[in-house]
């Protein structure tokens, strides 16, 4: 059995390891043809240290690959698997394998066994090296472009405190974890606006506070006390005040504002859940983060699924130079689990399903396909 598994897990991860290659190199390729519009271009300030170069953009996108290996590890170890599989049906190597003692739920324990080993390798690759690949390549393309930005507006956050309730927008974000264009909206419980603060440049500190500078606050006075026609009673007064040093205490740190700027599927599953217990904690909807959890924790196991998919094909009778066809059809199903996989999240998130549902219904539809497939293919037949 020994020689059985080392035959098989040589000859499987050495195709692997080609077709995630391929589409890593055509990956990179395109993402290169893609910053060659930015080569020349600086960040204002200037100094020639501050111009986009071709050793820039090649360090910007060998950053991205990470997280590319983690979206097309799945993919890559379908078509590796099927051809492997097919191959060694098309020379009968597996028909002797078979009469061997090699039956058919040892041959799948077998693959399962691999399988685990990519889904360890991909949840390593996308909790731990993809996010901070990421994160540099970002801040990377922020020393020589500008700041990390999200829309028009930046990011919006949320914080509830002892007293009082904080709504918070950051619109950038430097390579140096400086905050620009800051504006803290303060309401007490009764939902009335208490103050404004607007500063140009803010800072995290180490006591959970961010120090803002030159920042313009206006403070409200309102009396509770209403007159009959709703309007507010005299008295009512407006306090503007210029600081040249305001702290601000605060809960929301450096990982919570980088995460509020950068996209839920580039994130770490832990962020991911800080994150939803912050939203939620704060009443803020949570839906989309949410799913991207579960994405990210039923994603990698998404590789058990493509091993099972691709043993059926080992039970297969081939004609001369029909090796083809299979391995297309294993493209065209990869493809299209990786298709289902981003519908079904978008659907989920406008549907309003529940988060690990949307999550897991396409691992799990093609689950029962491969499962199917093995029923009809290998048992009855």
């Amino acid at each position: 059995m020994k020689t059985v598994r080392r035959l098989i897990y040589g000859e499987v991860l050495a195709a692997i390891a080609l077709v995630a290659l391929g589409f890593l190199a055509l990956f990179f390729f395109f993402d290169l043809v893609d910053e060659l519009q930015y080569l020349g271009k600086s960040n204002g300030l200037g100094s020639a240290d501050n111009i986009y170069q071709i050793r820039h953009a090649l360090l910007y996108v060998t950053l991205l690959i990470p997280n590319h290996l983690y979206e097309l590890l799945p993919i890559s170890v379908l078509i590796g698997t099927i051809f492997v599989m097919a191959r060694l049906a098309q020379s009968s190597e597996f028909t002797i394998l078979r009469t061997s003692g090699l039956g058919p739920w040892r041959a799948l324990r077998l693959l399962l066994a691999l399988g685990a080993f990519f889904v360890v390798l991909s949840f390593s690759v996308g909790d731990y090296v993809a996010p901070a690949s990421e994160r540099a390549a970002q801040l990377l393309k922020a020393r020589y472009q500008g700041q990390i930005t999200i829309g028009q507006t930046g990011a919006w956050l949320k914080e509830k405190q002892a007293y009082n309730n904080y709504v918070v927008n950051v619109k950038t974000l430097t390579p140096d974890n400086e905050m620009k264009g800051v504006q803290i909206f303060e309401f007490n419980n009764k939902g009335r606006i208490v103050s404004t603060t607007q500063a140009p440049l803010a800072i995290f500190t180490a006591e959970a506070a961010w120090q803002l500078s030159q920042a313009s606050r206006a403070e409200f006075e309102v009396p509770d006390a209403a007159t009959p026609d709703g309007k507010a009673q005299e008295g009512a007064k407006v306090t503007r005040s210029t600081v040249e040093s305001f702290r601000w205490p605060t809960g929301l740190n450096a990982e919570m504002v980088s995460v509020a700027l950068l996209k839920p599927e580039r994130m770490g599953t832990l962020d991911l859940f800080n994150y939803v217990r912050h939203l939620e904690a704060n009443s803020q909807t949570a839906q989309r983060y949410e799913i991207e959890f579960w994405r990210k924790v039923f994603y990698p196991l998404s590789c058990l699924v493509m091993v099972m998919l691709a043993l059926p094909f080992a039970y297969l009778h081939f004609r001369s130079g029909g090796i083809a066809g299979y391995v297309f059809s294993g493209v065209m199903i990869g493809i299209s689990f990786f298709l289902l996989n981003n519908v079904f999240g978008y659907i989920g998130n406008l549907r309003n399903w529940q988060p690990w549902l949307a999550a897991a219904t396409p691992g799990l539809l093609y689950m029962a396909v491969s499962l199917g497939a093995f029923g009809w293919l290998v048992l009855k037949r």
